[in-house]
């Protein structure tokens, strides 16, 4: 409703309109008290309401119909679909799957561990007194919904305004993630994108790059086109993050078969006006090493919002050359003259999202409990956030937990630009 200056209106209509506002206020609350959850276990008979949700740009690509059902097709967790409806309207959909852990059973957004942004799907027309409202009431039904199967209800890697729109979600209690996201604008052109960093610094490295991989005979920068060439480029950063991954001594994310599966079948969409779920980009060697691989990008893309979802180099050919580096700055330029406006490079906090950063994005976690487990549940969530954010902003042991990751590292091996 539009702001009306009632001082400038005769007496009776002024009266008019205040009570007209206060009965809609009221009928935004009585509304909120008449949301109606429905919890679903398939994906299909919620596909049309889906797919018109999901066209907001406030809406991640990660809570994409196409996204969740690849996620689904290739693991067998149990689906929660909540839909939030008032009447015949669907107010918002939380794609949910549920996890069994040893202790808590926990009601999770689908393929979490490898979203960089999650919002749910939300009407766009939702007042935000009815949000407040809705928020209130989520609580109570969710538990009257869920209690019997699942002992807490996490929203992770949620950005409480995104797109210049505050989530519906913002009035929950919520924990500030450990990690935040990192954006870069892209304006008018390349040059007038790189003038927001140290443009000069950056074409310089960019140079270095180029010659450093002349001297082994040359490169090309490689956008896999083919079904065979995007599973062959996909295999091989499996091939090599497996690499990274035992050098440094960490867990490899990537490594179970249904995960693997799950990217394939992303990279095996075909791209659209709308986006691309999976795209594969690539520094390939020319020369002597001629058709060798030494730099990896997957990307994803809705509307002009570009997001890279992982990279990885060859540790044991051309890492000197900054191969990463030299690929999104590739990738980068190349959206620029497609016209997107927004290459995210995702969660995490590392130096090279920072080098090429202008925007960092704050992302929360909404912890819900639902029943005495879930509490203990949300307790050791908050606690392990906590510690996690008092190491990073440690320097002192920050720095030294880095070196005991470098000390499990293997002689010859170099940190990567896109880890």
């Amino acid at each position: 409703m539009t702001d009306v200056d009632l001082n400038m209106m005769p007496v009776s209509k002024a009266r008019r309109r205040v009570w007209h506002a206060r009965r809609e206020k009221a009928q935004d609350i009585a509304a909120a008290r008449d949301l109606r959850l429905t919890v679903h276990v398939s994906m299909d008979a919620l596909e049309a309401d889906w797919r018109a949700l999901e066209a907001s740009s406030a809406t991640s690509l990660h809570q994409g119909f196409d996204w969740c059902a690849a996620w689904a097709a290739t693991h067998s967790s149990q689906l929660l679909l909540v839909r939030g409806s008032i009447g015949p309207k669907t107010l918002f959909i939380l794609p949910l799957e549920l996890v069994r852990g040893r202790l808590f059973r926990t009601a999770r957004f689908i393929g979490s561990p490898h979203s960089n942004l999650n919002t749910g799907l939300f009407a766009t027309d939702i007042d935000p007194l009815t949000c407040e409202q809705l928020a209130s009431s989520l609580i109570a039904e969710l538990s009257a919904k869920l209690s019997r199967v699942a002992d807490i209800v996490t929203l992770d890697k949620m950005p409480f305004d995104w797109h210049g729109t505050p989530h519906p979600l913002t009035s929950l209690p919520a924990v500030r993630n450990q990690n935040s996201s990192f954006q870069l604008p892209l304006l008018a052109n390349f040059e007038a994108t790189l003038a927001q960093l140290n443009a000069k610094r950056r074409r310089k490295k960019f140079r270095v790059s180029q010659r450093r991989l002349d001297a082994l005979g040359g490169y090309e920068y490689v956008i896999a086109k083919t079904p065979q060439e995007r599973r062959q480029i996909l295999d091989l950063f499996f091939e090599q993050k497996a690499i990274r991954f035992k050098a440094l001594g960490l867990p490899n994310v990537f490594q179970d078969r249904e995960t693997q599966a799950f990217f394939h079948a992303l990279a095996a969409v075909e791209p659209t006006a709308e986006g691309q779920p999976l795209e594969l980009n690539a520094i390939r060697l020319r020369g002597e090493q001629n058709g060798r691989i030494v730099a990896i990008a997957a990307l994803s893309r809705k509307g002009d919002h570009v997001i890279c979802q992982f990279g990885s180099i060859d540790e044991n050919l051309g890492a000197e050359a900054s191969p990463g580096e030299l690929l999104f700055y590739h990738i980068i330029s190349r959206y620029n003259a497609e016209g997107m406006t927004l290459f995210d490079f995702g969660i995490g906090d590392q130096a090279y999202k920072r080098s090429w950063c202008t925007v960092e994005t704050v992302q929360r976690d909404i912890v819900l409990p639902l029943t005495l487990r879930g509490r203990l549940a949300a307790a050791a969530h908050h606690t392990a956030v906590w510690l996690k954010v008092g190491i990073k902003k440690n320097k002192k042991v920050y720095a030294f937990v880095q070196r005991l990751r470098q000390g499990r590292q293997t002689p010859g091996t170099a940190e990567t630009d896109g880890d």
